[in-house]
């Protein structure tokens, strides 16, 4: 199955996951169907319809579209869905099974109705993104929202084709976005040109893939469901386990042991990750390989909300011989930028502050108010002036684009999660036989010459050198001379 979240396609299509994009920072995740799989998706006659609060929009006009496009709102026919009982639902749920089985079991599919368009409301329909997933998913767990994990995914270096270790896969927000940074290819896939052909294991270790853990039961199945219908079941491999007790190997199909995920990338989303450091090491024992990839550095990066317990990693991790230690605490904000316009000037225009800029507008604007009323006393018009000012206003029309004063605030409504993130790097081992076999690979394409020329200004730096060292060496031995004569 190909992933809409990494290969979207050129339109949507049936049984797609699609975004609305209803605002900025709200979205709903939608799966495009016509025909009704649900008692909630019965009694419209045009389909599957999603209410949202911008009209209904049924999902017959939605497939088909390319992403991206502007949807608008359509007039649905409800039908009796508005008003029909329980019992009701359940008297034409017997008559419809006692048509299908008249019909020898087939069931005819509904003849939809046109949708009609409505005068306003209208949404974007968006291919599904590990960004917009996470403003929309269901919360299981805390939520690692995109400031912080597109942070961590650089730190750890993952890149297509990396080996990623998660623990504590939560909601599924991290697995998303790291499933599509490492992935490179679907490991099921079959070389095109030879659909007999089997996948051999080295084939498959060039991959990128993503181990996920998680302790509690009912998260991982809902991850597990989440992965396969979104076609990332191949990249992400989740499994049900306490890591603190039993580590991260994986379960072998071929033999009854344990295989190495040979992770390149570790991120630890867990309430004590000091207590799984000690399976994240390179030393292996009888039987048990090391989870890390022996041919390259592995980055780790920990997720704790407390200071406590990063303290406890850090200490943990220089334990384990983890180099380049670092905690980082992401203060992510959102600046918004605005002109504010702001005087009489801009009087009866949408989106401007109509009072006096300052006192002397102020006194202006008093003192025409006066010149008008006296004018109203005294018998004379002024129509012509007040027409010629409406006028011009009508003719300003709209706000000018450098006009006002350019103003900027910080979003006080931003979902982030502040955490300490803790980082470091396990160096690849390297071993005498290593040194050895680079050595003797490298040394006949270096070349070591003796005797080279030195430039000018390398000796002229010598020369100055020689120089300073034998007027230290002369004033010395003239400090020496005359404490001797003033000792005779």
């Amino acid at each position: 199955m190909v992933s809409p979240f990494l290969s979207p396609g050129p339109v949507t299509k049936e049984d797609d996951l699609a975004s609305l994009h209803l605002r900025r920072d709200l979205s709903l995740p939608i799966i495009l169907t016509t025909q009704a799989t649900s008692a909630e998706d019965e009694g419209y006659a045009e389909g599957v319809v999603t209410n949202t609060r911008f009209g209904s929009f049924p999902h017959s006009t939605i497939i088909g579209a390319p992403w991206g496009s502007q949807i608008r709102a359509s007039k649905v026919d409800t039908g009796s869905r508005g008003w029909k009982g329980k019992d009701t639902a359940n008297a034409k749920k017997r008559k419809a099974d006692a048509l299908t089985e008249a019909n020898g079991g087939a069931t005819a599919p509904p003849v939809l109705k046109d949708a009609i368009a409505a005068s306003s409301g209208f949404v974007h329909v968006l291919q599904p993104t590990p960004e917009s997933w996470t403003t929309s998913l269901p919360h299981r767990t805390q939520v690692v929202y995109t400031p912080d994990y597109s942070y961590i995914l650089h730190r750890i270096r993952a890149r297509p084709g990396s080996r990623l270790i998660e623990a504590g896969s939560g909601s599924g927000s991290f697995t998303h976005a790291a499933a599509r940074a490492v992935f490179n290819g679907y490991p099921d896939r079959r070389v095109e040109n030879d659909a007999d052909s089997e996948p051999s294991a080295a084939d498959a270790q060039c991959f990128g893939q993503v181990f996920t853990f998680e302790f509690h039961e009912e998260r991982h199945k809902k991850v597990k469901a989440e992965m396969a219908e979104h076609g990332l079941d191949t990249i992400v491999h989740a499994t049900h386990r306490d890591v603190y007790r039993d580590g991260f190997l994986l379960d072998d199909e071929d033999s009854p042991g344990k295989k190495s995920p040979r992770a390149n990338a570790v991120f630890l989303d867990l309430p004590a990750p000091w207590e799984a450091l000690p399976h994240l090491t390179r030393s292996e024992q009888e039987s048990v390989p090391s989870v890390l990839d022996p041919l390259s550095a592995t980055s780790i990066c920990t997720f704790s909300p407390c200071i406590e317990q990063a303290q406890k990693t850090i200490s943990a991790l220089r334990r384990f011989d983890w180099l380049d230690v670092e905690m980082v605490e992401v203060q992510h904000k959102r600046i918004d930028i605005r002109r504010e316009y702001t005087g009489h000037q801009y009087e009866g225009m949408r989106g401007v502050n109509a009072f006096a800029a300052d006192v002397d507008e102020a006194i202006a604007r008093l003192r025409e108010v006066e010149q008008r009323a006296e004018s109203f006393h005294a018998g004379t018009s002024e129509d012509g002036k007040l027409a010629k000012s409406v006028q011009a206003q009508q003719d300003a029309g709209k706000l000018p684009f450098n006009g006002g004063k350019l103003v900027h605030r910080t979003e006080l409504e931003l979902k982030t999660h502040s955490a300490y993130l803790v980082f470091a790097v396990l160096p690849r081992a390297w071993t005498e036989e290593d040194e050895a076999a680079a050595q003797s690979k490298w040394s006949k394409h270096v070349k070591i010459t003796s005797n080279v020329p030195k430039s000018q200004r390398q000796l002229k730096k010598e020369a100055k050198q020689r120089a300073r060292s034998q007027n230290k060496s002369d004033a010395k031995v003239a400090n020496d001379e005359e404490t001797e004569n003033g000792g005779q």
